[in-house]
Protein backbone atom coordinates (compact mmCIF):
# COMPACT_ATOMS: atom_id res chain seq x y z
CA UNK A 1 0.00 0.00 0.00
CA UNK A 2 1.46 3.24 -1.00
CA UNK A 3 0.45 6.23 1.22
CA UNK A 4 1.18 10.19 1.14
CA UNK A 5 2.72 11.91 4.00
CA UNK A 6 3.73 15.65 4.50
CA UNK A 7 6.51 16.10 7.21
CA UNK A 8 6.21 19.12 9.35
CA UNK A 9 7.75 21.09 12.17
CA UNK A 10 6.90 23.10 14.86
CA UNK A 11 10.08 25.38 16.02
CA UNK A 12 11.58 21.66 14.86
CA UNK A 13 9.96 19.44 16.72
CA UNK A 14 9.25 17.64 13.61
CA UNK A 15 6.47 15.43 12.53
CA UNK A 16 5.05 13.20 9.86
CA UNK A 17 1.33 13.84 9.26
CA UNK A 18 -1.05 10.99 7.15
CA UNK A 19 -4.71 12.03 6.26
CA UNK A 20 -6.50 9.02 7.47
CA UNK A 21 -10.00 9.91 6.62
CA UNK A 22 -10.40 6.81 4.36
CA UNK A 23 -9.67 4.61 7.63
CA UNK A 24 -6.32 2.96 5.62
CA UNK A 25 -4.16 2.22 8.98
CA UNK A 26 -4.79 -0.89 10.60
CA UNK A 27 -2.34 -0.34 12.69
CA UNK A 28 -1.26 3.08 13.46
CA UNK A 29 1.55 2.26 16.57
CA UNK A 30 3.58 -0.35 14.32
CA UNK A 31 3.41 2.52 11.36
CA UNK A 32 4.77 5.34 13.41
CA UNK A 33 7.47 2.85 15.30
CA UNK A 34 8.70 2.37 11.50
CA UNK A 35 8.48 5.60 9.99
CA UNK A 36 9.60 7.99 12.52
CA UNK A 37 13.19 6.09 12.92
CA UNK A 38 15.66 8.66 11.53
CA UNK A 39 17.85 6.37 9.92
CA UNK A 40 15.58 3.11 8.09
CA UNK A 41 12.44 5.61 7.58
CA UNK A 42 11.13 9.18 7.19
CA UNK A 43 12.14 10.40 10.72
CA UNK A 44 10.39 12.68 12.71
CA UNK A 45 9.58 12.91 16.48
CA UNK A 46 5.62 12.12 15.92
CA UNK A 47 3.23 10.80 13.94
CA UNK A 48 0.31 12.74 13.98
CA UNK A 49 -2.29 10.73 12.21
CA UNK A 50 -5.91 13.04 11.12
CA UNK A 51 -9.29 11.76 10.54
CA UNK A 52 -12.90 12.18 10.90
CA UNK A 53 -14.32 13.04 14.73
CA UNK A 54 -17.69 13.05 15.79
CA UNK A 55 -17.69 15.59 18.73
CA UNK A 56 -14.71 18.03 16.58
CA UNK A 57 -14.15 19.16 13.62
CA UNK A 58 -11.27 16.74 13.13
CA UNK A 59 -9.43 14.14 15.25
CA UNK A 60 -6.05 13.84 15.89
CA UNK A 61 -3.77 10.78 16.79
CA UNK A 62 -0.16 10.66 18.03
CA UNK A 63 2.19 8.49 18.04
CA UNK A 64 5.47 8.55 19.62
CA UNK A 65 8.97 6.36 17.97
CA UNK A 66 8.12 3.93 20.35
CA UNK A 67 5.18 3.39 19.37
CA UNK A 68 2.88 4.64 22.38
CA UNK A 69 -0.06 6.60 21.47
CA UNK A 70 0.26 9.92 23.24
CA UNK A 71 -3.11 12.65 24.58
CA UNK A 72 -1.96 15.97 23.11
CA UNK A 73 0.64 17.97 21.51
CA UNK A 74 1.24 21.89 21.08
CA UNK A 75 3.39 22.02 17.65
CA UNK A 76 1.88 19.43 16.85
CA UNK A 77 -1.77 20.91 16.66
CA UNK A 78 -0.20 23.68 14.97
CA UNK A 79 0.92 21.52 12.17
CA UNK A 80 -1.78 19.50 11.73
CA UNK A 81 -3.69 23.04 11.40
CA UNK A 82 -1.69 24.64 8.70
CA UNK A 83 -2.08 20.90 7.00
CA UNK A 84 -5.50 21.57 7.03
CA UNK A 85 -5.51 25.02 6.19
CA UNK A 86 -3.05 24.70 3.18
CA UNK A 87 -4.44 21.33 2.05
CA UNK A 88 -8.02 21.27 2.52
CA UNK A 89 -9.51 23.98 4.22
CA UNK A 90 -8.29 27.35 1.59
CA UNK A 91 -8.97 24.94 -1.22
CA UNK A 92 -12.40 24.06 -0.09
CA UNK A 93 -12.89 28.17 0.72
CA UNK A 94 -11.84 29.04 -2.94
CA UNK A 95 -15.38 28.16 -4.18
CA UNK A 96 -17.80 29.11 -1.77
CA UNK A 97 -15.94 32.18 -0.42
CA UNK A 98 -16.34 31.22 3.04
CA UNK A 99 -12.98 30.86 4.63
CA UNK A 100 -12.93 29.22 7.82
CA UNK A 101 -10.40 30.80 10.71
CA UNK A 102 -10.85 28.55 13.73
CA UNK A 103 -11.35 24.56 14.13
CA UNK A 104 -12.12 22.27 16.82
CA UNK A 105 -9.75 19.25 17.19
CA UNK A 106 -10.78 16.29 19.15
CA UNK A 107 -7.66 14.80 20.91
CA UNK A 108 -7.12 12.18 23.47
CA UNK A 109 -6.92 15.26 25.73
CA UNK A 110 -10.27 16.29 24.43
CA UNK A 111 -11.32 19.03 21.99
CA UNK A 112 -8.62 21.62 21.00
CA UNK A 113 -9.62 25.04 20.13
CA UNK A 114 -6.84 26.68 17.16
CA UNK A 115 -7.33 29.64 14.77
CA UNK A 116 -5.04 31.49 12.99
CA UNK A 117 -3.29 34.38 13.63
CA UNK A 118 -1.14 35.66 10.79
CA UNK A 119 1.46 33.74 9.84
CA UNK A 120 1.18 31.84 13.16
CA UNK A 121 -1.40 29.74 14.67
CA UNK A 122 -2.67 30.04 18.48
CA UNK A 123 -4.07 27.04 20.42
CA UNK A 124 -6.54 27.17 22.94
CA UNK A 125 -4.63 24.51 25.59
CA UNK A 126 -7.01 24.30 27.90
CA UNK A 127 -6.92 24.59 31.83
CA UNK A 128 -4.29 22.98 33.71
CA UNK A 129 -4.62 20.41 35.30
CA UNK A 130 -3.33 20.18 38.86
CA UNK A 131 -5.35 17.20 41.22
CA UNK A 132 -2.22 14.84 42.02
CA UNK A 133 -4.58 11.69 40.69
CA UNK A 134 -5.62 13.30 37.18
CA UNK A 135 -2.05 14.29 36.02
CA UNK A 136 -1.75 11.52 37.33
CA UNK A 137 0.51 11.06 40.23
CA UNK A 138 1.28 8.28 42.94
CA UNK A 139 -0.78 10.63 45.18
CA UNK A 140 0.86 8.33 48.05
CA UNK A 141 4.26 9.04 47.01
CA UNK A 142 4.00 13.08 46.68
CA UNK A 143 1.45 13.58 49.95
CA UNK A 144 3.73 15.93 51.76
CA UNK A 145 4.19 18.07 48.40
CA UNK A 146 0.76 19.15 48.17
CA UNK A 147 0.01 22.88 48.66
CA UNK A 148 -3.70 23.89 47.95
CA UNK A 149 -4.15 20.59 46.10
CA UNK A 150 -0.79 21.13 43.62
CA UNK A 151 2.34 19.42 43.75
CA UNK A 152 4.69 21.79 44.51
CA UNK A 153 8.48 21.75 44.79
CA UNK A 154 8.46 17.82 45.30
CA UNK A 155 11.81 16.71 46.18
CA UNK A 156 13.26 13.54 43.47
CA UNK A 157 16.98 12.52 44.03
CA UNK A 158 18.09 11.38 41.03
CA UNK A 159 21.53 10.02 40.24
CA UNK A 160 22.67 11.46 43.38
CA UNK A 161 20.99 15.13 42.82
CA UNK A 162 18.11 16.04 44.31
CA UNK A 163 15.55 17.90 42.13
CA UNK A 164 12.38 20.07 43.09
CA UNK A 165 9.51 18.89 40.99
CA UNK A 166 5.97 20.46 40.33
CA UNK A 167 3.58 18.48 38.30
CA UNK A 168 1.11 19.74 36.02
CA UNK A 169 -0.85 18.29 33.38
CA UNK A 170 -1.63 19.83 29.84
CA UNK A 171 -3.72 17.08 29.04
CA UNK A 172 -0.40 15.15 28.97
CA UNK A 173 1.70 14.96 32.18
CA UNK A 174 4.77 17.23 32.80
CA UNK A 175 7.61 17.38 35.62
CA UNK A 176 8.12 20.74 35.76
CA UNK A 177 12.16 21.54 36.94
CA UNK A 178 13.32 25.27 37.86
CA UNK A 179 17.38 25.29 37.73
CA UNK A 180 19.72 27.91 37.28
CA UNK A 181 21.55 27.14 33.93
CA UNK A 182 18.99 25.00 31.81
CA UNK A 183 22.18 24.60 29.36
CA UNK A 184 24.18 22.51 31.97
CA UNK A 185 22.00 19.90 32.82
CA UNK A 186 22.64 16.77 30.41
CA UNK A 187 19.04 16.00 29.78
CA UNK A 188 20.10 12.49 28.72
CA UNK A 189 21.34 11.35 31.81
CA UNK A 190 18.40 12.99 34.05
CA UNK A 191 14.82 13.11 31.35
CA UNK A 192 14.66 8.97 30.79
CA UNK A 193 15.22 8.53 34.75
CA UNK A 194 12.28 10.68 35.92
CA UNK A 195 10.01 10.31 32.88
CA UNK A 196 10.06 6.61 33.94
CA UNK A 197 9.49 7.23 37.45
CA UNK A 198 7.96 5.63 40.13
CA UNK A 199 5.61 8.08 41.06
CA UNK A 200 4.31 9.13 37.75
CA UNK A 201 1.81 5.74 36.78
CA UNK A 202 1.63 6.89 32.98
CA UNK A 203 5.40 8.30 32.59
CA UNK A 204 5.94 11.60 32.31
CA UNK A 205 7.06 14.81 30.15
CA UNK A 206 10.27 16.49 32.05
CA UNK A 207 10.92 20.45 32.05
CA UNK A 208 13.82 21.87 32.77
CA UNK A 209 12.99 25.71 32.96
CA UNK A 210 15.67 28.89 33.86
CA UNK A 211 13.80 31.70 34.79
CA UNK A 212 15.31 34.48 32.34
CA UNK A 213 12.85 37.51 33.57
CA UNK A 214 9.57 38.18 34.73
CA UNK A 215 8.38 38.27 31.18
CA UNK A 216 10.89 34.95 29.88
CA UNK A 217 11.77 31.52 30.97
CA UNK A 218 14.06 28.97 28.80
CA UNK A 219 13.25 25.63 28.66
CA UNK A 220 14.41 22.29 27.31
CA UNK A 221 12.33 19.24 27.38
CA UNK A 222 12.73 16.00 27.90
CA UNK A 223 9.31 14.03 25.91
CA UNK A 224 7.69 10.90 27.00
CA UNK A 225 8.19 8.40 24.50
CA UNK A 226 10.55 10.67 22.36
CA UNK A 227 13.54 12.44 23.81
CA UNK A 228 15.13 15.58 23.76
CA UNK A 229 13.25 17.69 21.08
CA UNK A 230 13.85 21.40 20.08
CA UNK A 231 10.31 22.40 21.13
CA UNK A 232 7.13 21.07 23.01
CA UNK A 233 3.91 23.22 23.29
CA UNK A 234 2.29 21.11 26.11
CA UNK A 235 5.85 21.77 27.93
CA UNK A 236 6.21 25.21 27.23
CA UNK A 237 2.47 25.60 28.55
CA UNK A 238 3.44 23.62 31.46
CA UNK A 239 6.48 25.47 32.42
CA UNK A 240 4.81 28.75 31.92
CA UNK A 241 2.01 27.65 34.21
CA UNK A 242 4.32 26.24 37.22
CA UNK A 243 6.42 29.85 36.57
CA UNK A 244 3.55 31.77 37.75
CA UNK A 245 2.50 29.55 40.03
CA UNK A 246 5.60 29.89 42.07
CA UNK A 247 5.87 33.00 41.18
CA UNK A 248 8.82 33.23 39.02
CA UNK A 249 6.83 35.67 36.16
CA UNK A 250 3.79 36.43 35.44
CA UNK A 251 1.19 35.22 33.59
CA UNK A 252 2.05 36.14 30.16
CA UNK A 253 5.54 34.86 29.16
CA UNK A 254 7.94 34.10 26.50
CA UNK A 255 9.62 30.34 25.92
CA UNK A 256 12.62 30.02 24.89
CA UNK A 257 13.12 26.62 23.30
CA UNK A 258 16.06 25.15 21.23
CA UNK A 259 13.91 25.76 18.36
CA UNK A 260 12.81 28.98 18.67
CA UNK A 261 10.15 30.81 21.16
CA UNK A 262 6.15 30.20 21.80
CA UNK A 263 3.82 32.77 23.25
CA UNK A 264 2.48 31.81 26.49
CA UNK A 265 -0.79 33.14 28.31
CA UNK A 266 -2.14 31.40 31.42
CA UNK A 267 -5.16 33.86 31.21
CA UNK A 268 -6.61 35.14 34.71
CA UNK A 269 -10.36 35.78 32.80
CA UNK A 270 -10.96 32.14 31.92
CA UNK A 271 -8.14 29.74 33.32
CA UNK A 272 -7.29 28.88 30.31
CA UNK A 273 -3.79 28.59 28.39
CA UNK A 274 -3.25 30.16 25.26
CA UNK A 275 0.03 29.65 22.63
CA UNK A 276 0.89 30.99 19.92
CA UNK A 277 3.63 30.10 17.95
CA UNK A 278 4.49 28.92 13.79
CA UNK A 279 4.36 25.73 11.44
CA UNK A 280 6.07 24.95 8.81
CA UNK A 281 6.17 22.36 6.14
CA UNK A 282 9.14 20.51 5.20
CA UNK A 283 7.95 18.42 2.48
CA UNK A 284 6.02 16.10 0.71
CA UNK A 285 6.14 12.64 -0.46
CA UNK A 286 4.44 8.69 -0.97
CA UNK A 287 5.88 6.00 0.77
CA UNK A 288 5.63 2.21 0.37
CA UNK A 289 3.68 0.33 3.97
Amino acid sequence: MIINFTKMHGLGNDFIVIDDRAFVLKNPARIAMRLLNRRLGIGADQLLVLSHSASGDFHMRIFNPDGSEVEMCGNGIRCLGKFLWDNILDAGSASNHQPVESLSISTKAGIIGISRAGRQYKVDMGEPIFQPDLIPLKVSSVKKSIKDGIVVNHPLKISGTTFNVTCVSMGNPHAVIFVKDADKIVLSQYGPIIENHTIFPNRTNVEFVEVISSKKIKVRVWERGAGETMACGTGASASAVAAALLDHTGRNVVVELPGGNLAINWSAKDNRVYMKGPAETVFTGTIEL
